[in-house]
């Protein structure tokens, strides 16, 4: 795979940013960002890690590192920022509800990736938007359902 797949993955959250394929170096399906001093150091084809982790991809499909959905966050992606209580219930691998949405940034389409924000603008994760994301909508209904969050990592110490 190229750098193909991290800007797809990026477009998916309605933002364009510019990622020098020339700076992106692949090493078994794992993508890094290098840059311009360290790239002609990249000679070696046994290098372990480089730069700043993108992701990886596994079975044509793409896994972002939380640096890139933190550079996305940055660039005003589609996103959305979470009441205290929804945060936490988001990191513990939980799905959000429409209720517990604080500010909604983008368009907020459904079947679209979203950034999962905390009140202080710190990027929890990212979902799949599959309901209503406004308050009118049953409390109980599903309105972001969690695809990866920063409580993956402890759950995976079990």
């Amino acid at each position: 795979m190229t750098a193909k797949a991290v800007t797809n993955f990026v477009a998916t959250f309605g933002v364009d940013i510019i990622l020098n394929p020339d700076l992106i170096v692949e090493k078994n399906g794992r993508f890094y960002l290098v840059n311009v001093a360290l790239r002609p150091l990249m000679v070696r084809p046994d290098f372990f890690y480089a730069g700043l982790f993108l992701g990886k991809t596994k079975e044509g499909k793409f896994f972002p590192s939380f640096h890139l959905l933190s550079i996305l966050a940055k660039e005003h992606a589609q996103r959305i920022v979470v009441d205290r209580k929804a945060a936490w219930l988001f990191i513990c691998g939980r799905p959000l509800f429409a209720s517990s949405v604080v500010r909604v940034f983008g368009s907020a389409k459904r079947n679209t990736n979203t950034l999962v924000l905390n009140e202080f603008g710190e990027c929890l994760g990212f979902g799949r938007i599959v309901g209503d994301l406004s308050a009118k909508t049953s409390r109980d209904e599903v309105a972001v359902r969690n695809v990866s969050d920063v409580g993956d990592f402890l759950r995976r110490e079990r």
